[in-house]
């Protein structure tokens, strides 16, 4: 007599419960939380960009307005130094550039609406960000060596007035390279559709 095999049940499908090949990341979630939660983020990004731009504009105007009237007579003139002369300039645009930033962002901010389009403001504000904080960096620091000169001879109201605008100057870069940061971030964030 020959032995039947014992039936096995039929195979059954098991249910599949999460897309194995294209996980959804611990987290992030979708539908009316998700969009809350992005809305959040991206007005913190706005108000934390706004806040860095206008205490880089701050810091640009102090450092301007120190170095202009960085005038005490017989070899102590800003204007007689090519490096202090480059440190002013270079607030002068800082000035400019992070005061017209911030008064568009306040603008943007208080009427809800964007006076560009957010791709070409994206672009501006990064790149903008960028090339003021490397002016900042550059002429903070090619005035600091001058200043440290002039210190070993004589301490007096000329480098005194010369460090702060340099430290100034400093703050400025800092606040420009969060400011870039920021804009660096939204910019890797857009959605190009």
């Amino acid at each position: 007599m020959e032995s039947s095999p014992a039936k096995s049940p039929p195979p059954t499908a098991t249910p599949v419960t999460a897309d194995v090949e294209n996980p959804k990341p611990a987290g992030t979630s979708y539908g009316v939380s998700g969009i809350l939660n992005r809305w959040r983020r991206e007005d913190w990004l706005k108000r934390g960009s706004l806040a860095s731009r206008g205490l880089g504009f701050l810091f640009s105007l102090l450092a301007f307005i120190i170095m202009a009237s960085n005038s005490h007579g017989n070899g102590k003139n800003f204007d007689e130094y090519e490096e202090y002369r480059y440190v002013l300039a270079i607030a002068i645009l800082s000035t400019l550039y992070t005061g017209g930033q911030s008064l568009r962002q306040f603008h943007e901010f208080s009427t809800g609406r964007e006076s560009f389009s957010r791709r070409s403001m994206a672009l501006l504000d990064f790149f903008g960000d960028q090339i003021c904080a490397y002016l900042l960096i550059s002429a903070a620091s090619s005035a600091v060596p001058v200043t440290n000169k002039m210190r070993e001879n004589s301490d007096n109201i000329f480098t005194d007035s010369s460090a702060s605008a340099i430290s100034m100057e400093f703050f400025a870069f800092f606040a420009l390279a969060l400011s870039a940061l920021i804009s660096g971030y939204k910019l890797s964030n857009q959605s190009y559709i």
